[in-house]
C-alpha cells in the first residue's frame, strides 16, 4: 500500500504587489498555520520518504516548516514542473515515483491539487485551503494510480481543527 499526501501552500502574501507570484512569502497566517499543520500530522504518526515540492518561495517556505515539524531527515526535492503544473503533469509525476516508496508528501498550488484529489478519489472536495492536507491510499502501485484505487484517508486543514 501507497500514501499520498497532497498539500496546499500555506497562506501567502499578497502585501508587496511588486513582486512576482513564483516569489510571494508566507504571511503571517501561513507563518501559524504551517507548524500547527506539521504538528498535526506529527500526531498522527506520519513517517515520509520523500517530499516533492514547487519552488515557488510560499511552498518551498511551507516544504521546509512541515519536514521541520514532521522530523524528516531525507531531502525536499524542490520540482519546477509542480509550479503552474496541468492535472496531466501531476499524474504523470506520480506515476513516475520510484516504487520502493510508499509515503509521498506533494506540496503544491490549486486548483491543480484540488483537481487531483477530485480526480483520484470517489469524494469530492470543493477546496483545498491554504495548508490543508489531503491524504490518499493508493493499493496498487504508483505507475498504476487511478481513482479506481485510490482512498481518502483523511483531509485536514487549519480552519477544521
Amino acid at each position: 500500500m501507497k500514501t499520498l499526501y497532497l498539500v496546499r501552500h500555506a497562506k501567502s502574501s499578497w502585501k508587496d504587489k511588486s513582486i512576482i507570484d513564483f516569489d510571494r512569502p508566507l504571511n503571517k497566517r501561513g507563518l501559524h498555520d504551517a507548524p500547527l499543520i506539521g504538528s498535526m500530522l506529527r500526531s498522527k504518526k506520519i513517517d515520509l520518504e520523500l517530499i516533492i515540492s514547487s519552488p515557488a518561495k510560499r511552498a518551498k517556505e511551507t516544504a521546509k516548516i512541515l519536514a521541520n515539524e514532521l522530523v524528516f531527515k531525507g531531502n525536499i526535492l524542490f520540482d519546477e514542473e509542480i509550479y503552474e503544473a496541468s492535472l496531466d503533469q501531476l499524474i504523470s509525476k506520480i506515476k513516475n515515483l520510484d516504487e520502493n516508496l510508499n509515503k509521498v508528501m506533494l506540496i503544491g498550488h490549486n486548483p491543480e491539487l484540488t483537481n487531483l484529489a477530485n480526480y483520484l478519489s470517489k469524494e469530492f472536495i470543493t477546496n483545498i485551503p491554504t495548508c490543508g492536507v489531503v491524504a490518499l491510499t493508493i493499493d496498487k502501485s504508483w505507475k498504476n494510480i487511478s481513482a479506481k484505487n485510490c482512498k481518502i484517508m483523511f483531509f485536514e486543514y487549519p480552519k477544521k481543527n
